[in-house]
């Protein structure tokens, strides 16, 4: 956990000349195989966060690290899953899960065999001939996340991904990311709205607080590894809850 995944230097950005800042001298750190939670109300700067580490947005000051690296061309380096999961429609699951290949020139007969090799660790053998209409909505986030993995970075941003659907599939596929994650220890940064999802989650949550943001507030989750969804009823984590929703509280009236 000491070497570095993602690194913000004394960043800036604001959209348009004149504008107040959304980042302003803005540090964040994220060490390699973390699993970091952003929580903050909407238009706090979480989306435009993401942005920057994707290369989407270029900060007006200071620098991006990834990996240790200093890192001007970001695009492809990470890994993204909407919100939504925009499967292609016209596309099967198998096709849908390579694009990542095939955009890196990897020719549709290997890019399917890595597909297949995969299936089974996801809970999707079987379905790789069938449409994403075919499919429910946690099993078509499964796809998602399947084709985030393929892009081979080892750093993954999360937005939302869970927030669509039912309260009983959103804590099945919760439990299963964890289990994902664990097994291959990718970096992960995950936005949510829902507090008790970041503290199941996550090993640190990352809270904006103010606009425009120099730092983040950090709480570290004091759960050991495996843990479950029982383990939220602690008093130290209702405790922590309290907190974060009363810290979300007062940004929102500001």
């Amino acid at each position: 956990m000491n070497k570095s995944a993602l690194t913000f230097q004394n960043v800036s950005f604001h959209y348009e000349e004149g504008n107040t800042p959304i980042l302003q001298d803005f540090d964040i750190h994220i060490s390699k195989g973390e699993f970091v939670s952003i929580i903050g109300p909407s238009g706090s700067g979480k989306s435009t966060l993401f942005k920057l580490v994707t290369g989407l947005e270029q900060p007006t000051e200071g620098e991006i690290f990834l990996r240790g690296q200093l890192a001007t061309n970001r695009l492809g380096q990470v890994g993204y899953m909407p919100q939504q999961d925009l499967l292609l429609p016209w596309r099967t699951i198998i096709e849908n899960a390579a694009l990542p290949l095939e955009i890196k020139g990897i020719k549709k007969r290997e890019a399917h065999q890595q597909v297949l090799e995969l299936l089974e660790a996801f809970g999707l053998k079987g379905i790789e001939d069938c449409y994403p209409s075919d499919l429910s909505g946690g099993m078509r986030q499964r796809v998602s996340f399947l084709r985030t993995i393929l892009t081979g970075s080892q750093i993954l941003l999360l937005d939302e991904p869970f927030s669509a659907l039912d309260a009983i599939t959103r804590i099945s596929l919760q439990e299963w990311l964890i289990a994902q994650w664990q097994k291959r220890k990718e970096t992960i940064l995950f936005i949510t709205h829902d507090v008790n999802e970041a503290l199941f989650l996550s090993d640190r949550i990352f809270v904006f607080t103010e606009t425009p943001s120099s730092k983040l507030e950090e709480v570290k989750v004091p759960l050991e590894r495996p843990r479950n969804l029982k383990d939220l009823n602690k008093p130290a984590l209702l405790e922590m809850k309290d907190y974060l929703i009363d810290q979300l509280r007062k940004r929102m009236k500001l």
